[in-house]
C-alpha cells in the first residue's frame, strides 16, 4: 500500500472520531500507543501490532492538522537532513 493510500484509509476509518476527540485528545492516544510500543520492545514481543498502532495514530494526527505524510517524508529522501549523507555521519549530541 502506498503512503497516500494508507493516509486516506486511516482518514476514512477514523477521521470523524479523531475530529470529535480533537488534536490534543488524539495526541494523547498517540503517546499512549508509543508507550505500549516501548513496553513491547522491553518484553521482546508484540512489535508488529504496536508499530502498526503507532503509525496509524501518527497518520490520524497528520490528517487532523492537514499534513500530507507523503510530502512530509520527502525531508529524508536525499539522506540525513543535517549532513545530507547516507548513512548519517552527524556527531551525536
Amino acid at each position: 500500500m502506498e503512503i497516500k493510500e494508507f493516509q486516506n484509509l486511516i482518514a476514512r476509518i477514523y477521521y470523524e472520531k479523531d475530529a470529535a476527540r480533537g488534536v490534543e485528545g488524539t495526541f494523547r492516544w498517540f503517546v499512549e500507543e508509543v508507550g505500549e510500543l516501548a513496553r513491547s520492545i522491553r518484553k521482546g514481543e508484540g512489535y508488529h501490532e504496536e508499530f502498526a498502532d503507532v503509525v496509524a495514530w501518527l497518520f490520524s494526527l497528520a490528517n487532523l492538522v492537514g499534513v500530507d505524510m507523503e510530502e512530509a517524508i520527502k525531508k529524508y529522501q536525499t539522506g540525513c537532513p543535517k549532513c545530507g549523507r547516507i548513512p548519517c555521519v552527524c556527531e551525536e549530541d
